[in-house]
């Protein structure tokens, strides 16, 4: 069982909130008061004095963490935090404390590196994980995260089969990839291949009023994240218009 043992205001509210959330059990008690037999940790605020038991220190800014952090105490875990990350348009993200998933995420590409950045702020001995799918998207996102080692994940069969009606794809394909030891990398380089130059030429005319496609160099650009598609765009239309 884990005790809230505080006497800060926020930390009390935050803490508590997330442990019901969670369905978990616990007990509250004032800093100094006995702690009951079966409690096994603590939970304190910035200025509580530890009690003579495994204990983790809470912010008032980050509850889920500190309630994370106790749970894998409580499971005896070491508590390594890792996020596994299927790289796409949206990528799937799953952030692992041990074994257990205990965030999971899709969000925008452009989005990725700050949730990680925020998910692993404070994390001892963190790890990055990311598929080897879509290998220009990928690429981009260990450029763009910094500082935890990143590993890069053959990521064959880590989507699994899902059931009518579920759309969770790429955040279980997330969590396997977290699951899986990988090559260290610092970059990628990745040259686009004629198909996915293809693919982006077809997409900006698309996108455009007048069904005009931006030249391959450009469109190399954009795969490789130098331009985006409206710059790549404006600068099709200033070459042939100008």
């Amino acid at each position: 069982m884990i005790v809230v043992a505080t006497a800060d205001f926020e930390v009390y509210h935050g803490v508590v909130a997330e442990l019901r959330d969670r369905d978990v059990r616990f007990e509250t008690v004032e800093p100094g008061d006995e702690i009951p037999d079966e409690a096994a940790v603590a939970v304190v605020g910035p200025e509580d004095e530890y009690p003579p038991m495994p204990t983790v220190r809470a912010s008032p800014d980050r509850p889920r963490q500190a309630v994370e952090a106790a749970l894998a105490k409580l499971r005896g875990e070491d508590g390594r935090t890792i996020v596994g990350i299927d790289p796409g348009d949206r990528p799937g993200i799953a952030v692992l404390s041990g074994d257990t998933v205990v965030a999971a995420f899709q969000v925008p590409a452009a989005e990725t590196p700050d949730v990680v950045e925020r998910e692993l702020e404070g994390a001892v001995d963190p790890l990055v994980r990311i598929g080897d799918g879509a290998r220009l998207r990928g690429a981009r996102l260990i450029d763009a995260i910094e500082g935890p080692p990143i590993e890069l994940v053959d990521e064959t069969g880590t989507t699994p089969y899902q059931g009518r009606g579920v759309r969770a794809g790429d955040v279980l394909a997330a969590v396997n990839i977290a699951r899986i030891e990988g090559e260290t990398v610092e970059s990628r380089d990745v040259e686009p291949t004629p198909g996915e130059i293809k693919s982006i030429q077809e997409r900006s005319r698309e996108r455009g009023d007048d069904q005009r496609a931006i030249d391959a160099e450009l469109a190399r650009q954009v795969a490789l994240g130098e331009l985006s598609m409206a710059a790549a765009r404006r600068r099709h239309r200033d070459r042939n218009d100008g």
